[in-house]
């Protein structure tokens, strides 16, 4: 599936199970998606009961619309069948997707692909109803990121998960998600350049929404604004947002502006003038612009057309 098939994903808000007052929060707040969790926020002796207020949030609040999300424990843990069978059973019909951390092939995909199918089939839900996001957090998934991008039908989104790989990779500590500094007290350079941009290439290729992990320091959103922007540059889709205060800088930096949309509105009506006239290429403002350019700026009419189509679906959902 791509993210057309449910929406947009530029602002995706980590919350954990333990807490029903924030998940009730989180429904009506701005973000495109809402993973609730049950992994890395939740400690082992309060996972059942994180499950439980897992299920009543998605039964009984309303989400305006948003895509409802639940970040599982890793296969190999003593949690994982547990967290699937009582989410799809509870509360299948209210679950659009499950974040799957901790891959490493494509088996762990197929895994939790074939225990989707028969818990949806116990339960009578629809086949493929649940859509499936992997994180990309050990060296392992980076090098096998191709073969997983092409598991699953269900598959959605990829998303960098640079905390679980700094740990995987050796890299020297810092608060998650850190990169270079206006001030000089950063790493030099993006050290996550690389991994962002196999995340992209492999998401794109794939039909998949490329997503940017966690900017641990919430209170930097001038960071976090970079980091956004950075990954928005190369063709990422979004960011998750691990404070509600980081959603807006996401969803800024993950739509077109006005300015943009009328600079594409212009070019794509350029090129397809002079194509009507038999010309392959026409100069605007002095530089040359053709099929390829016309390809590029349509895509920026079509995420602008995207974030209005989420925009409308917000306000009716708060309307009705």
């Amino acid at each position: 599936m791509s993210d057309g098939c449910r929406g947009l994903r530029r602002s995706e808000l980590s919350v954990p199970g333990t807490n029903p007052k924030m998940i009730s929060k989180a429904a009506a707040s701005e973000a495109d998606l809402v993973f609730l969790d049950l992994e890395d926020s939740v400690a082992a002796n309060a996972k059942a009961g994180a499950r439980a207020n897992v299920i009543d949030g998605l039964n009984e609040l309303d989400w305006h619309g948003k895509i409802r999300s639940c970040r599982v424990n890793a296969a190999g843990s003593p949690w994982f069948y547990d967290d699937l069978h009582e989410l799809v059973t509870g509360a299948g019909a209210n679950l659009d997707v499950i974040i799957l951390p901790k891959a490493k092939t494509a088996r762990d995909v197929w895994f939790l692909d074939d225990s989707l199918s028969h818990l949806e089939r116990r339960a009578g839900l629809e086949p493929g109803r649940v859509g499936i996001e992997v994180l990309i957090e050990e060296t392992e998934a980076l090098l096998n990121i191709d073969s997983i991008a092409a598991a699953s039908p269900r598959l959605e989104a990829l998303i960098l998960g640079v905390g679980d790989l700094a740990a995987s990779q050796r890299v020297p500590g810092g608060h998650i998600g850190a990169g270079p500094s206006d001030d000089g007290s950063g790493p030099p350079n993006d050290i996550w350049d690389y991994a962002r941009q196999r995340v992209v290439v492999a998401s794109r290729a794939h039909g998949l929404e490329p997503i940017d992990g966690p900017y641990a320091n919430f209170r930097d959103l001038a960071g976090y604004t970079r980091t956004a922007a950075s990954f928005a540059a190369i063709g990422g889709g979004g960011k998750w947002c691990i404070h509600p205060s980081q959603i807006a800088c996401a969803n800024t930096a993950f739509s077109p502006t006005p300015e943009e949309i009328a600079a594409a509105e212009h070019i794509v009506s350029v090129v397809r003038a002079a194509e009507a006239e038999g010309l392959g290429a026409v100069a605007v403002d002095g530089v040359m612009v053709d099929a390829a350019s016309a390809r590029i700026f349509q895509q920026t009419l079509d995420r602008a057309q995207q974030c209005r189509e989420a925009s409308d679906r917000q306000l009716d959902s708060l309307v009705s």
